[in-house]
């Protein structure tokens, strides 16, 4: 089957370089995101994608908008049969969703009908789900509204960040969505409509979003910490700096000490603490704002943090 890829990050790669081993499908062009600022230095760069596109040689556009005339010729001209899109990040014009054979079909991370939208792993781990998993389906005008071809089920881990989870979906929906495009070949997959219960959304994360609320439950917190990473990171502030938490453990509050009110800092010799609306948090590790990551307990020797002072 003849197919245009269409994606940008990491979770990705796996899925793309999965249809590119496959010798049932023949990757003849690959749709990106534009070239953007990365890192510290801001440097422009390809996208993991369209990177992966260029070492294997598959011609690749990057168009601000799929309805651009020219990115419109180009497929055309590569004439599809089918779009797998894992990621894109940008949405498919009505026009054009007719344009291959067999649509374009989606790879979600979610067991749809649940978190339709952007962040749908963010958001499982925010809501304390215990199973997610990755579906495929067909897109249609709504969002992540079309009916479903297959899915994976995939049990979330009480450690697990943002960032491990999405690994572990590419690597299970490669394969999801290379045996989807088999069957549509083959013509024995049956898309089955979404149930009307049970639908969740998960939109798209501001940085403000991502700013942690201590009076929260500590268990609640730790969600979100976790949810939150690796990007775009959770964070709070320290008078005027802002300071991302990559890693967070709660810690049981003891009977014998009173535990730091919500936001209060508790410093100890080996541990940073900081209080929530139940247990206290530790802050196993940091970014403070301009300065690379480091252990909690290291930030707070250095800067010379104190019981008196609080996070907001």
């Amino acid at each position: 089957m003849r197919v245009v890829f269409a994606g940008t990050p990491e979770p990705a790669v796996g899925p793309l370089q999965a249809l590119l081993d496959s010798p049932r499908h023949e990757v003849v062009g690959v749709i990106s995101r534009p070239d953007a600022a990365a890192g510290r230095g801001r440097k422009v760069t390809r996208s993991p994608v369209a990177q992966l596109a260029d070492d294997n040689g598959v011609p690749v556009i990057t168009p601000r908008k799929l309805a651009d005339p020219d990115s419109v010729a180009q497929l055309e001209e590569w004439a599809p049969e089918c779009i797998p899109v894992v990621a894109y990040g940008g949405r498919v014009p009505a026009s054009l969703l007719d344009l291959p054979t067999h649509g374009w079909i989606n790879l979600h991370f979610s067991l749809l009908p649940a978190w339709r939208g952007a962040a749908p792993v963010q958001a499982a781990i925010a809501a304390g789900d215990e199973m997610t998993g990755a579906s495929t389906f067909r897109i249609e005008a709504g969002l992540d509204t079309g009916p479903v071809f297959g899915v994976v089920t995939e049990r979330i881990r009480p450690d697990d960040t943002a960032g491990t989870l999405l690994t572990r979906l590419s690597e299970f929906g490669a394969g999801l969505l290379t045996a989807t495009l088999d069957g549509l070949e083959d013509g024995e997959l049956i898309a089955v409509p979404q149930q009307s219960e049970g639908v969740s959304t998960a939109p798209k994360i501001s940085i403000d979003h991502a700013r942690i609320r201590w009076d929260l439950p500590a268990h609640l917190i730790d969600r979100h910490i976790r949810a939150m990473t690796p990007a775009p990171g959770a964070w709070t502030t320290l008078d005027d700096l802002r300071v991302k938490v990559l890693a967070a453990s709660v810690v049981r509050a003891g009977d014998d000490e009173p535990a730091p009110a919500a936001g209060e800092l508790q410093v100890t010799k080996k541990a940073l603490l900081v209080g929530t609306k139940t247990d206290p948090i530790r802050l196993d590790t940091v970014q403070p704002q301009g300065k690379k990551a480091m252990a909690g307990a290291d930030w707070a020797r250095g800067a010379r943090l104190t019981n008196e002072q609080a996070l907001t």
